[in-house]
């Protein structure tokens, strides 16, 4: 049961992802072929130029731009919810994210938390490192694994209560279980243009912040824990 986790195993994240290039034209032409073909099925009567816009869901066309991270510390019976970002160059934040998850989460009790993780977040942090020829840290490294042995967690994987036909955003879930969610500067659609139209890289940090956060609020909910006030959470 998650009750009986240690909050201090555990390793929240979430991840922002963008188009690898502004411009679909920016792409090889090979590039671009094979994006046509991938997106084919999903842009109906969209051109595939038009569609490269929401190209950064998908690793092989996207790339990482900024990680976020929390983790529980408790000193007695302060708790806190420590907060920091990798950005900028995505080899950079690859390596960077990875050396933290060896130096501090690398023990078989540590786990990695985030909503849709499985999905998104974990598969993609790997393919990019894959892609960029960094070797995978154990903890996303799951050839070979039994299902059971993944040291992954995923809150809306826990929502789900076994229903895999049920999806449910980390906006809508915050909203039901009661989680304060101050009103965001930009959302997930606007990742995109604030990062390649208005260079603005701190803004997307804070929301990714957030977004960290808010799974962590999640998680502390389905356990039956009170939330997180503002004065515990420091951004480091």
């Amino acid at each position: 049961m998650i009750s009986k986790l240690n909050l201090e195993d555990i390793l929240f994240l979430d991840i922002e992802t963008v188009p690898e290039t502004r411009h679909f034209s920016d792409l090889d032409k090979i590039k671009q072929d094979l994006w046509e073909l991938k997106s084919k099925y999903q842009r109906a009567d969209i051109s595939a130029e038009d569609f490269y816009e929401r190209a950064g869901i998908w690793a092989e066309f996207g790339k990482i731009i900024c990680i976020s991270v929390g983790y529980f510390k408790f000193q007695g019976d302060i708790r806190t919810f420590r907060v920091t970002s990798f950005y900028g160059d995505e080899t950079k934040i690859l390596k960077d994210f990875k050396h933290l998850v060896i130096s501090h989460f690398s023990q078989a009790k540590h786990l990695l938390c985030a909503h849709n993780g499985k999905e998104f977040d974990f598969p993609y942090i790997a393919r990019r490192m894959i892609i960029h020829n960094i070797e995978l840290p154990y903890k996303l490294n799951l050839f070979g694994k039994k299902p059971w042995e993944v040291p992954h967690l995923d809150t809306m994987d826990l929502w789900k209560f076994g229903d895999y036909k049920n999806y449910t955003s980390l906006k809508l879930l915050t909203n039901v279980l009661g989680i304060p969610s101050p009103k965001d500067d930009i959302d997930g659609s606007e990742v995109r243009r604030v990062y390649y139209e208005d260079n603005d890289i701190d803004r997307i940090v804070v929301y990714c912040e957030k977004d960290t956060i808010a799974v962590a609020q999640i998680f502390l909910r389905l356990r039956g824990d009170s939330i997180l006030d503002n004065s515990e959470i420091k951004h480091i």
